[in-house]
């Protein structure tokens, strides 16, 4: 299992049934492939809610897709409503859990994922909203940066989406809560030992000794 499939499975463990959850672009939109067996209801910011996972090639339907305008599957009781009702679920709390991407996370719960000094972006598009309307913010990345930076920091170095919002972090190599601007790891990932952790995250962080196997 890549890297990529390993923090969406993982991801997944943290979703319950009768969620209501909004999936950000990019490595979280795998997520849906591992929810088997559980009734979460995913919701898009484009105005969609309880869509399922990415069809078979000769099922795509082009009218249907997320807000990341990948495809996705009608599942029963599936509703469609306009975009500014979408962001009004949103920003009135009614979204359960976000699982969105990150460029950096803080050990305090801060969020960068839309903007690097110097490249060409489009907006910040519904992160902030996410950031600021879902009840609980699960944060989906890799470890380090290609070139091996760590993305757990002390302080953000990148623009910031959002302040002290960030819950959970589940990477490729651990699992950390955010807990009162505290970071703590809970899990280290298949393969992951505690000492490769501490050398490739940044920030500080405790050890939740009863739930890491080590």
């Amino acid at each position: 299992m890549d890297s990529r499939h390993l923090i969406a499975r993982r991801a997944a463990r943290e979703l319950h049934d009768g969620d209501i959850v909004n999936l950000g672009i990019g490595l979280p939109a795998l997520v849906p492939e591992y929810l088997e067996g559980k009734e979460v209801f995913l919701h898009s910011e484009n105005g969609v809610l309880g869509f399922g996972p990415r069809p078979a090639p000769e099922q795509v339907d082009p009218n249907l897709v997320n807000a990341g305008k990948q495809p996705v599957t009608e599942l029963p009781g599936v509703s469609y409503f306009d975009s500014s009702l979408s962001f009004a679920m949103i920003r009135g709390g009614h979204v359960d859990v976000a699982v969105i991407g990150a460029l950096q996370v803080s050990a305090a719960g801060d969020i960068a994922n839309w903007a690097v000094p110097g490249k060409a972006v489009l907006g910040v598009g519904g992160a902030m909203d996410l950031c600021a309307g879902a009840r609980r913010l699960i944060v989906t990345m890799t470890h380090t940066e290609k070139n091996g930076a760590p993305k757990i920091v002390p302080e953000l170095s990148l623009p910031a989406t959002a302040f002290g919002v960030v819950n959970m972090i589940v990477t490729d190599r651990a699992v950390f809560e955010v807990r009162a601007g505290r970071l703590y790891l809970i899990d280290l990932q298949p393969g992951s030992t505690l000492e490769e952790v501490r050398a490739l995250t940044a920030a500080e962080f405790e050890v939740a000794a009863q739930q890491v196997a080590g």
